[in-house]
Formats: structure tokens, C-alpha cells, sequence
């Protein structure tokens, strides 16, 4: 569908505006847990799962969702996602108990699902080649500070108004942007309008995917977990298999397989959140623990990160209208490295500007990895692929934050088996620390090589086209 100049720029922003909100529901709930659980009387278990069951939602549709709107219209999709994330957000608001709270948590993370799924691939067909990085770096900037807003606003929501504003005060946002999109996102895109959907595959890539998440993230709480995660192994191969034979899968593997770019672009993608997404996490315990800075404190420090990666994004994706981003994401996957390979020599008594410098290149590194390599995976794939791409660089993202947590988990449980993390433990905790960073390098370095195997001249080339 062609579009003009003022409906390119609706579209934008107004899939710049829910794609602050996804992350942002994602990031600030956490620290609204303790209050969640006080209110409730809930435990550990049923307060992991309102983490759990937003994240399941989200990694288990992305991939048909994002097919079945390349086929029925991404903007119906689009328009639907904000229509239930929003009438979620406000049930989560009124939530009566842990339960229900839980409950429509899952419906919110579908509905986070409808909208990543589509967003990019809207963008994509609504913006050219030549105008796509700098569309794409402004979304991009968007959910980094979506990151960076949820735990800063939650907290002072939390303390003066109470952990139900939250959602609260993201309802009015989301009414607006439905409006918006209503009024603003004109006419249709569906690429693959007419072809069949593969209910199928559909099914097993849901089972298989829920079983690999669910038995990894509780092996550590349940030894049986293991086994679920191996069936959801074997059924995932089932699924791959089924994929290869048919004409129009949700998974097209032989165009994966055949189109080096694009396959090697969303390794790459797996490969950078698995190895930067540690960081956040081990400096925050570090610098309470280790360092004893107070838990505000602490969050200001850490936004450093978020920060820098939100005004690195559109410059970025600038330079990927003008230049090859692949060369572009590359560097920056080399700087994620260096930073990596940096904290693994931190030490107990290491300066706040090692600290701060981990943080600031690893903040330039992510900044100028996504928006080229997102650029780069749409430039690369044919029309009537769009949504399946989108919902690939998510669901890689998704896996790849998966991948630190389990290895994080495992590395923590042998260095400290089932002792807390404390002063006393410190210098375990650091062991395990200097260990994960080492792994998350190496992944880092993988990453660099499949980056830069598939530069090339990425604007002019699509499987299609």
C-alpha cells in the first residue's frame, strides 16, 4: 500500500507509543511484586508466575501471530493488540486477587504478542528502504526507554499512589493510541493474503515452545523439568520437520536455510540478548551486595545502560539508511564484547568507573546493534514475510534473554548451591560472576562472526524480490 508522508509519520509514532508500553509493563511489574505479594498474602511461586505467564504469552504466539497477520491484515492485528493489552491492563488494575491477577497478565503478554508481532512489519511496508533505519531506530528508542521508565515510575507510583497505578495510568495512554491507530493507520498490509494457515504447525510450535521454557526456567525448583524440556525438544522437531514439507508453513525453514542473511542476521540477534542481558542483572546485585549501595541508588546507576542505548538507536538507524547496516551491527556487537569482557574483571573492590564504563559501552553496543540488524533482517526478506520476520527478531530476543537466565541459574547454583547471596557469600557470587561473563564473551565473539558473515550489500537484497 503506498503511503504518504503524514500517514507514515501516524504510523510511526503511534507504534512508537505502544512500543513503549509493552516493555514498560514488562519492566515495572517487578518491582511491584513485593507489594503484589503483601496485598495478595501470595507466595514466591504464585508471584513468579505473574512474571512467567506475561513472557509465555508473548514467546509463544509472536511466531503465528505474526504469520496469521501477514495472511488477514497486520493492521487488524495491530489494532486488536491494543484493544486487548488495553482492556487487560485495566482488569490487572482492578484485579480482586493473585489469581485473577495472573490470569489476565496472560492476556496482556497476548496482547504484547499481537502488537510486537506486527508493529515492524507495518513500519517495513509502510516505509522505504531508504527510510526504514531511522523509522525503525525511533521504535527501537522506544522500547529502551519503555525499559527505563518501568522501574523509575514504578517506584514512586508504588510509594505514593500504590502498585495499582501502574496500570492505572497506562489505560488512558492505550485508549489514546487505539484512537490513534483507528483514525491515523489508513488502508491494509497482507502480504500473504489468500495463502492457507498452518493450524498445525501452529499447535506444535505452541506446545513445544511452552514445554523447552516452562521444564528450563524450573529445572533448577524441579528435577522432573528436565523431562518436560525434552519433550518439548523432540516435539520441536517434529514441528521443524512438519515445516520442511509444507508449501505454506509459519516457519518457512527451507527460505531460512536458503537465505544466508537472514538466517545469520537472527543468530546473530539470539546471540547479543543472550550475552548482554546478564549484565543488569549481576550489577545489581553487585553494587547492593558487594559495593552495599542503596537499592534506589543502584537503579540510577543501572539506567546509565537503557539510557544510552535509547539515543544511540535513531543515530543508528540513520546511518543504516545511508551506510549497510550490517557493518554497523557488527560494531556494535564488538563493542557488547568488550564490555563483557571488561566486567569479568571486576572485583570487590573495583572503582564506579569500571562500573560505569561496562555500562556506557555496553549501552553504545546494544545502541548500535538493534536498529541496524533489525534493518538488516527486513531488508532481506520478501513482502509476504514481514509479520514472520517481526515476530522472529522477537522471539530470538526472547530465547536469547531465556539462554542468560538458565545459564545464569546453573552458574549461581554451583558456585552458591543453596547459599544466599550476601557479604559472607561475596566472593562466591563473584566467581560465578566472572565465570558468566566469560561464557556471555565467548557467545559475544560467535555473534561477531555471524555478524559480519553476513555482510553484504543487505539494502538491495530480499528473497522475493
Amino acid at each position: 500500500m503506498p503511503s504518504t508522508p503524514i500517514t507514515s509519520t501516524a504510523t510511526l509514532w503511534v507504534i512508537a507509543a505502544v512500543q513503549f508500553l509493552t516493555p514498560f509493563m514488562f519492566s515495572a511489574i517487578g518491582v511491584a511484586l513485593p507489594s503484589i505479594g503483601a496485598e495478595f498474602s501470595a507466595g514466591a511461586f504464585q508471584l513468579g508466575l505473574v512474571e512467567m505467564v506475561y513472557v509465555l504469552a508473548v514467546a509463544l504466539l509472536l511466531l503465528p501471530i505474526g504469520r496469521y497477520a501477514d495472511i488477514h491484515g497486520r493492521r487488524n492485528i495491530f489494532l486488536a493488540g491494543i484493544f486487548v493489552i488495553t482492556a487487560a491492563t485495566l482488569a490487572l488494575a482492578l484485579a480482586p486477587s493473585i489469581g485473577l491477577l495472573i490470569f489476565f497478565r496472560f492476556f496482556q503478554g497476548i496482547g504484547a504478542a499481537m502488537i510486537t508481532s506486527s508493529s515492524l512489519a507495518i513500519l517495513s511496508s509502510t516505509y522505504p528502504l531508504s527510510q526504514r533505519g531511522r523509522a525503525l531506530g525511533v521504535v527501537v528508542a522506544s522500547v529502551y526507554l519503555g525499559i527505563s521508565a518501568g522501574p523509575l515510575l514504578a517506584g514512586l507510583m508504588i510509594d505514593y499512589l500504590g502498585w495499582r497505578w501502574i496500570f492505572y495510568s497506562a489505560v488512558p495512554v492505550e485508549c489514546t493510541a487505539l484512537l490513534f491507530a483507528l483514525l491515523l493507520l489508513k488502508g491494509e498490509w497482507a502480504g500473504a493474503r489468500g495463502e492457507p494457515f498452518d493450524w498445525i504447525g501452529s499447535f506444535l510450535y505452541i506446545i513445544a515452545l511452552f514445554c523447552i521454557i516452562v521444564g528450563v526456567l524450573e529445572a533448577q525448583a524441579y528435577p522432573g523439568a528436565g523431562w518436560l524440556a525434552g519433550f518439548g525438544l523432540i516435539v520441536m522437531a517434529i514441528f521443524l520437520y512438519l515445516e520442511n514439507s509444507l508449501e505454506f508453513p509459519i516457519f518457512p525453514l527451507k527460505k531460512i536455510v536458503a537465505n544466508r542473511r537472514f538466517a545469520l542476521s537472527n543468530i546473530a540477534t539470539w546471540l547479543n540478548y543472550a550475552a548482554s542481558f546478564g549484565i543488569t542483572f549481576f550489577f545489581s546485585i553487585y553494587l547492593q551486595v558487594i559495593k552495599g549501595i542503596p537499592p534506589k541508588l543502584t537503579g540510577f546507576i543501572l539506567i546509565t545502560q537503557p539510557l544510552i542505548m535509547a539515543f544511540c538507536a535513531p543515530i543508528a538507524g540513520r546511518l543504516s539508511d545511508t551506510y549497510s547496516p550490517a557493518p554497523i551491527a557488527t560494531t556494535g556487537m564488538i563493542l557488547c564484547t568488550v564490555a563483557m569482557l571488561f566486567a569479568s574483571f571486576i572485583t570487590a573492590t573495583s572503582s564506579m568507573l569500571l562500573i560505569f564504563a561496562v555500562l556506557i559501552i555496553m549501552g553504545l553496543g546494544v545502541g548500535f546493534f538493534s536498529t541496524p540488524n533489525t534493518t538488516a533482517i527486513m531488508a532481506c526478506i520478501g513482502k509476504t514475510d514481514y509479520g514472520m520476520a517481526s515476530s522472529m527478531i522477537a522471539t530470538m530476543r526472547t530465547i536469547g534473554m531465556l539462554t542468560a537466565m538458565t545459564l545464569i541459574t546453573v552458574l549461581l547454583a554451583w558456585f552458591l548451591g543453596k547459599q544466599p547471596i550476601s557479604p559472607d557469600t561475596g566472593h562466591l557470587f563473584l566467581a560465578a560472576m566472572h565465570a558468566a561473563m566469560a561464557i556471555f564473551s565467548v557467545l559475544g565473539v560467535i555473534g561477531i562472526v555471524c555478524s559480519i558473515g553476513r555482510t553484504g550489500k543487505t539494502h538491495v537484497q530480499s528473497l522475493d524480490n
